[in-house]
């Protein structure tokens, strides 16, 4: 025999803390990856579901695909139907609608601050 019996029993009776010590990596890891990467993705999914659920007639909708249009119909909790061009109208699933703006809603927020910008120059 390689190994005497003494010193094979005194390996074999680990030690606890030695135990811990080797685990306690791989908890600060999985607490890392879910504050950085599981909880943000969670919240996404949240704010996307609420989104799609408060799709209404009239709101302006830009899909997956990219395609711009204005919602003339709710078929149901699935579908969409909206307008991309006169007299041209498309069903959507509503899971792939990605942003929606309000009736109101103006397209981009710079032209306002760009209006600003020429008031304070005058």
């Amino acid at each position: 025999m390689l190994i005497t019996p003494a010193y094979a029993q005194a390996a074999a009776a680990g030690d606890t803390n030695s135990m811990l010590g080797m685990l306690l990596p791989f908890a600060v890891i999985f607490v890392i990856m879910y504050f950085l990467i599981l909880r943000p993705q969670q919240k996404k999914v949240k704010d996307h579901a609420e989104l799609v659920k408060n799709v209404r007639r009239g709101d302006t909708i830009i899909t997956q695909g990219g395609l711009v249009g204005k919602v003339t119909k709710v078929v149901d909790d699935d579908q969409v139907e909206f307008e991309i061009a006169d007299g041209v109208r498309v069903r959507q699933m509503r899971q792939m609608i990605t942003a929606v703006r309000a009736k109101g809603e103006p397209a981009k927020e710079l032209a306002k601050d760009e209006k600003k910008d020429e008031k304070a120059a005058s």
